[in-house]
């Protein structure tokens, strides 16, 4: 029995999205909202009440950000190994080449939002439906950002059911693929500077990610304090108040 519909729900998200809506949509480490122009995505930003250091992620195939990010070969090929050879979902922060057809669709506002100090971050390996998302955004050239389906500092939603219904309203199609796997950490999905190796948060599966990195490729990652002690697991929340 076929339980999810991942090609055609994807393929509705798409559609909505290029024309001007808001998708509520699952990954492996949270439902996230995601738009891909200035109005929607000001739309999110404000209902999540998100505050002025907070940036949009994108989402996104390995191939595209291959292309979207200018890193080092050794930076790349540590980004490859956890999404090719260990499978594991990473949002990757590196500068961009602001000629990619990705950066141009935006427009300079938008960029703004979704940007800082020249680099942005991407999401990889989200998950199946992820996976079709990104492709279909790929090879439309239809930019996918957003942020997770949350008020701002309330943590990321894990079932669609607990996401609170003034949220839920923004959206012009629902996703809903039940209970996410990362919610075995109650923390969205970890972020790395890979131009850096700065850990911007520390979430889902941060201590597979941080062995990888320590095995294969000598870098040792900070150590991760706990939920209790870090909840949201941003280790400088406000590095990006006040930067353009």
């Amino acid at each position: 029995m076929k339980t999810n519909d991942i090609k055609t729900d994807a393929r509705r998200v798409i559609d909505i999205v290029k024309d001007g809506g808001i998708g509520l949509v699952p990954n492996d480490t949270g439902y996230a909202f995601v738009g891909s122009s200035l109005e929607p995505l000001r739309r999110i930003f404000e209902t999540k009440m998100r505050g002025s250091h907070k940036r949009n992620a994108m989402a996104g195939t390995l191939d595209m950000q291959r292309e979207l990010h200018t890193l080092d070969k050794r930076a790349q090929q540590m980004v490859d190994a956890l999404v090719l050879d260990h499978n594991l979902p990473i949002a990757v922060v590196a500068p961009f080449r602001p000629d990619h057809p990705m950066i141009q669709k935006l427009g300079p506002e938008l960029l703004r939002a979704s940007s800082a100090k020249g680099m942005i971050g991407v999401l990889l390996n989200g998950g199946t439906f992820h996976a079709e998302l990104c492709r279909l955004s790929y090879e439309e050239t239809v930019p996918l950002l957003g942020s997770s389906a949350n008020y701002t500092g309330t943590g990321s939603p894990f079932r669609i059911e607990d996401i609170p219904d003034e949220l839920r309203k923004i959206a012009d199609i629902e996703v809903n693929h039940g209970l996410r796997r990362g919610h075995v950490y109650q923390r969205a999905g970890t972020v790395i500077n890979f131009s850096t190796m700065e850990v911007i948060r520390i979430g889902g599966c941060y201590e597979l990610i941080s062995d990888v990195l320590r095995r294969y490729f000598d870098v040792e990652l900070p150590a991760d304090p706990g939920l209790a002690t870090l909840p949201s697991g941003h280790l400088n929340e406000f590095a990006l108040k006040g930067v353009e």
